[in-house]
């Protein structure tokens, strides 16, 4: 068994509309643990260090002014493939073309607006989990 961690955020449009208990119940309800649990709000700058990958790019500006928009929460996440399990739950990043019945198809509205984000590969998690998350917040693995 290969239990992994990964970050999860619940963005803040899906905050804004009361969805954050129905993502978080599709979470345990897919057999998904959650090891840490944070609620917060980026500001511009922490959102631009977050999304440091993105700079550059045209949607950047529009990013950090909607992940700074409200309150966030980021979870741990961990279990059998982790990462791809909850990129399975999440959906396809556009929510027209998300699969029927993941969190991105039932409560994101468009490519930015969609309701979460999952870290895409181990490296990626490691360091999103550390980002947000202190060691002595977690489980020892």
């Amino acid at each position: 068994m290969d239990t992994v961690r990964t970050l999860a955020i619940i963005k803040p449009d899906a905050v804004r509309a009361g969805n954050a208990g129905k993502v978080l119940s599709m979470i345990e309800g897919s057999g998904l643990a959650l090891e840490a649990v944070r609620m917060f709000r980026l500001t511009k700058e922490t959102a631009g260090e977050f999304y440091a990958v993105h700079r550059g790019k045209s949607f950047y500006g529009e990013l950090l002014d909607f992940m700074s928009s409200g309150p966030c929460i980021a979870l741990v996440l961990s279990g059998e493939n982790a990462i791809t399990r909850w990129r399975d739950l999440m959906g396809a990043t556009n929510p027209a073309s998300a699969a029927e019945g993941t969190i991105r198809k039932l409560y994101g509205t468009n490519v930015q607006f969609n309701a979460c984000h999952g870290s895409d590969a181990p490296e990626t998690a490691r360091a999103e989990v550390a980002f947000f998350f202190s060691g002595a917040e977690l489980p020892k693995s």
